[in-house]
This record gives C-alpha cells, structure tokens and sequence, in this order.
C-alpha cells in the first residue's frame, strides 16, 4: 500500500513542473543505459517500504541540502509535502539539531544523511549502532541506500545542469545548506 501511495506522490509532484521539465529526461536520454538503470534503481527504491517514508523524505532533503542541488531540494520538498512532513521540519533541516520539530529517530536519521554526505565522509560506527535501536538492518539498508542514491542524483544533476521545474512552488522549500569548511 505504501508503494502505492508513494506512486502516486510521484506522479502527482512530477506533473507539478512549471519549467525546464525535459532537462533530465534530455540528459539522460543521450545515454539510454544509464538511463535505465536509473529508472531500475529509483524503482527499486520506491518499492522498498520497510522504512517510514517520512524518513527517507528527511534523509534525501537533508542529502540534497548538503550538496546544494536545487532540482533535488524542489523535488524533495514537494515530495516532502505529499508524504505528511510539516513546513517546520522542512524549514528546520539546517539547524535540526536545535529544532523540536523532530523526534529522537527523525534527529538520528538527519545526522546519519549529514555522515554520509560530508566528504570526507565522518566516522559512522556509533550512529549505526544507535539507529538499530530503534530501526531493523532491513530499514537501515533501506535508509543507506536512499543516502547514497541522493547523493549520485543530485551530484549528477549539478553535473549536467538540471534545473528546478517549480515543483515546490508555493509550498515551503528546503534551502541550501550553507557550504561546511574544516
């Protein structure tokens, strides 16, 4: 049921796009394999639901956020929207830490997507450890892996220069997160 109701967010945020829609599809269309495998790929990720939604939603806008690909931040905070996040949450992703707009997992699984996205990527043992406290390794693996695929979606998309399409027009949207210097 889930798959379904993500299906539909989908399609509902994709037919949301006011510009630049082709983009993408354009870029992705001179190299068809790779294409496919990401169509296979962002396929797989939507039918796999033993993760809360809510939480993948979190963890790709946080991903996005930290690599600045606006496409993504207006995909995602559409996305976001469809899948019951509230404005704060969206607004807060920056300053999560001191927000309450989250609870314990929620915090966790925004600090897990900032470990897996700062290069260099930081140590992650302790936070894996207390993740599966509260998530299987089933959820977890779910959890990663939509991580690490927002991370090649959005640095792919800066690569190619894929635009917003105004999907999250109106709606309250993910900012960039400032650059991290160490």
């Amino acid at each position: 049921m889930r798959a379904l109701q993500r299906i539909r967010n989908y399609t509902k945020v994709i037919g949301q796009a006011r510009r630049n829609r082709g983009d993408l599809v354009g870029w992705l269309g001179r190299r068809p394999q790779i294409g496919v495998a990401t169509v296979g790929y962002e396929t797989a990720l939507l039918f796999s639901n033993k993760l809360d939604p809510r939480l993948k939603e979190l963890a790709e806008l946080k991903t996005a956020g930290l690599v600045a690909c606006q496409f993504c931040l207006d995909v995602g905070s559409a996305l976001a929207h469809t899948s019951g996040l509230t404005r704060q949450q969206i607004t807060d992703l920056p300053r999560y830490r001191t927000s309450d707009a989250y609870s314990e997992l929620e915090k966790l699984v925004i600090e897990f997507a900032e470990a897996m996205t700062v290069t260099p990527a930081v140590d992650i043992d302790d936070l894996r450890s207390t993740l599966l406290t509260h998530l299987t390794k089933t959820q977890l693996a779910e959890l990663a892996a939509t991580i690490a695929w927002e991370n090649q979606r959005g640095r792919l998309n800066q690569g190619l220069g894929v635009q917003p399409t105004g999907m999250a027009d109106g709606m309250a949207c993910a900012m960039p997160e400032p650059p991290r210097i160490s």
